[in-house]
Formats: C-alpha cells, structure tokens, sequence
C-alpha cells in the first residue's frame, strides 16, 4: 500500500509544471508520418514549454530498423524516456516479462482512463501484474485500398471475397493490368497474410490460431496458405523493392487496382498526397472481413531507468488525452483509442472506421505485434519469403507451427 502511494505521489508530481528539462521520444513515425507527430509534440511544447524534445525517430516500416535499434539500447541500460511499440504482446512479450517496464496503473486511475479506453483494449495493453503502455491510437489492418475513377474505366467492382478477388483480378489481366495488386517489401507481405487468413478462416479461427486451440498445419489453415500463394500471383514482381508508401503510389496512378494495407494509408493518401477521400481513393474491408475490425494500436510505455522520468509521465499524460488523441489522430489516418474523441475532428475514412469499431468482432494484428509474441513475429518474415519463393504451402505451414510451439503460443 505505502509502495502505491509514493508511486501515485510521483506521478501527481508531474501535474505541475516541470522545471527546465529534456525528453527524447523514440518511434519509427518518421516521413510521412512524422507530421502526425510533430503535431503531438507541439503540444507537449505548449503544454511544458521548458522542456527539450528530442525526436529520436528511426525510419523503416512498421518499426522494423526501429526495434533493432531500441534492443541494443536497453539491454545496454540506456534506455529512451519513452518509445513506441505495438499495444499487446510486442511490448509485453519482449520487455514487460523482461522487467525492464514500469507499470502504469496508477497513472490509468489518476487520468481516468480506465473509464475513456475500451476494455478491449486495456485488456491488450495489461497483464495481471499491470498496465504498460499508453495507447494513442486504433489502426485498422484490414482495408482494401483502390482507386475509384479506375475501377470504374475498367468496368470492375470491388470483391468481397477472396474468390471474388482473384475473379476480378484475371479480369483485370486480360484488360492489360499486368499487377491487380500491388505489395511492398516483406511485413507489407505479413500484412496480406493475415488478411487473407482472417478473410478465408474467419475471426474466431484466427483467434483460434494464437491461443492454441487451431494448429497452423490443420487443413483449412493450409488451404488459406494456398490462397494466399494465388493473391500473390496478382502482385508485381518487383515487391521485396518496395516501401508501403511507394506501393500505395502505384494505386493512386493507376498502375495497380488494389492494396491491402493499414489504415495509415489514409493518412498518407489525404495529408502527403493531398487527395479528396472517396474521389482520390476509395476504400473497402479486405475480401472476407466485411464484420470484422482486425485492429493494432501505437502506444508508449516508461522504461525502467528513463533518464528523465517525469518529462516522460507528462508525456503519457499528453499521448492518453483527448486533445492529445484528437490532435494525432486525424493526421495519422488512424482513430482515437478513446471513446470520447470528436469526431468532427476527422475525415469521412476515420468516421466509417470509428463507426466499424463500435460494430464490428475486434481481432487482433499478428503483423503487428497485438496477438503474437515477438519470439514469433521476428522470425515468420523468414516463412513468408520461403512461401513467396517456393508456394510450398504445407511447408510454410509446418514451419509457422514450430515457430508457434517454440513461442509458447496456446500453452
């Protein structure tokens, strides 16, 4: 009891405006994300304007340069005031059961958070010894991103069902469209993955798959391995070359129908390139997953041993804000992880997916660190570059399976 006290103590402390100090801020939102950012951090200026932020961002999709980065760091001891991780397991897998985290539950109970954040998602972001991070935003995988002036040249529509997809996409072929479907490099290959798994097994199969209950090498999981290997036979050659942003630019010039890709996209397609949701790009849920939210949500947590612990609580405290959520989110193409955001604040792509996240079954990301531990994550790239190359779907369905044993995944 005395312990919580003095920890509640310590963040009350930061309520108060902090004296001359320094913060540094570490993510991969770097290009045309940074924005996004930048914005967050003009608030914690506004907020503490005797601090100084340093920005130490990583560049390279879905953190992946980033992580590598913050591993040498704080197994080093000289961790950052606070970093970016996926909500869920990648955080939790890797440095919570590290103990290299401190836990914010006090900090939940003084900001009434516990009361604003769905119970989904504190559920993700905590164990039963804690809370560890703070979420900023709910990303949604499983959207279909097309050009709608295009679709319509070409006299297609858009599929609902992976079946469906690969009809339109030999349509589209024999119009001349050489790839139907643009990828990018490897986790934007993961990210197809799974959308192509949620979409042929179903959300509570996909759940299935993380907690132990449906093996990778049962049938029908193969079988979706099969049908992923069909979906990549509609991409361009030239995908291991490719950022996701370099993908989406092929969508919006015409040279590809489809991408699957977050919901960062928007952001990138309405703040970057500075198109008119629903006339410069359209959008849909991936083929399969009309009822389904595949969700993953950025968030910040507070390493033990930050060097300056109470710049980093203050920042938490900005991040878990509604101002804060709401000065972020609109910019990033994502939603507020609140449920109080003012959603005048955003455009007609994050009102429908506001919308879907009150009705939709909420499923976690594996490309993005919610469902499966890091010890998985980190290695089935290495799967999926084999399936490309070889189309050896019970192959990569054995392999996925010794990664989950080995994981932990269903025990």
């Amino acid at each position: 009891m005395k312990k919580a006290l003095l920890i509640v103590a310590a963040l009350a402390t930061t309520s108060s405006a902090l004296a001359a100090g320094k913060l540094e801020i570490f993510s991969w939102w770097s290009g045309d994300e940074g924005p996004a950012l930048e914005a967050l951090i003009k608030l914690y200026k506004q907020k503490y304007p005797s601090v100084t932020v340093d920005n130490a961002t990583v560049s390279g999709g879905a953190g992946t340069n980033a992580k590598a980065v913050l591993k040498t760091r704080m197994l080093g001891g000289t961790p950052p005031d606070s970093f970016q991780a996926h909500a869920g397991q990648e955080l939790i897998g890797t440095w919570v059961v590290a103990n290299r985290m401190e836990d914010l539950s006090s900090l939940f109970q003084s900001e009434g958070w516990n009361k604003v954040f769905p119970a989904d998602v504190v559920k993700l972001i905590s164990t039963d010894k804690g809370i560890w991070s703070v979420p900023v935003n709910v990303h949604r995988s499983n959207v279909l991103w097309y050009n709608p002036a295009k679709l319509k040249e070409w006299g297609v529509s858009v599929p609902k069902t992976w079946p469906e997809f690969l009809s339109t996409c030999a349509t589209l072929k024999s119009k001349g469209v050489a790839a139907p479907l643009v990828v990018g490099e490897n986790w934007t290959q993961q990210h197809l993955w799974e959308n192509v798994m949620v979409g042929t097994l179903g959300a509570q199969n996909w759940e299935n798959l993380w907690n132990g209950k449906l093996k990778f090498t049962d049938p029908k999981v193969v079988a979706a391995f099969t049908t992923f290997n069909k979906v990549m036979d509609c991409a361009n050659k030239d995908a291991s070359g490719l950022s996701w942003q370099q993908a989406s630019d092929r969508v919006v010039s015409g040279q590809s129908a489809f991408n699957v890709m977050g919901d960062w996209a928007a952001g990138y397609f309405t703040t970057t390139k500075k198109l008119e949701p629903g006339k410069g790009f359209g959008w849909a849920t991936a083929p399969g997953t009309a009822k389904t939210f595949v969700m993953l949500a950025d968030s910040f947590g507070l390493p033990k041993g930050a060097k300056d612990r109470a710049e980093a609580i203050a920042w938490l405290k900005v991040l878990g804000s509604k101002q804060g959520q709401d000065t972020f989110n609109p910019l990033k193409g994502s939603i507020a992880a609140r449920t109080d955001s003012d959603l005048s604040k955003y455009n007609t792509y994050s009102r429908s997916a506001a919308t879907d996240w009150k009705n939709s079954k909420i499923v976690g990301s594996m490309a993005h660190g919610a469902v499966a531990p890091e010890s998985f994550t980190s290695a089935f790239g290495a799967v999926i570059d084999q399936l490309v190359a070889t189309k050896n779907s019970a192959g990569a369905a054995a392999a996925a399976q010794q990664l989950a044993t080995r994981a932990g995944i269903g025990k």
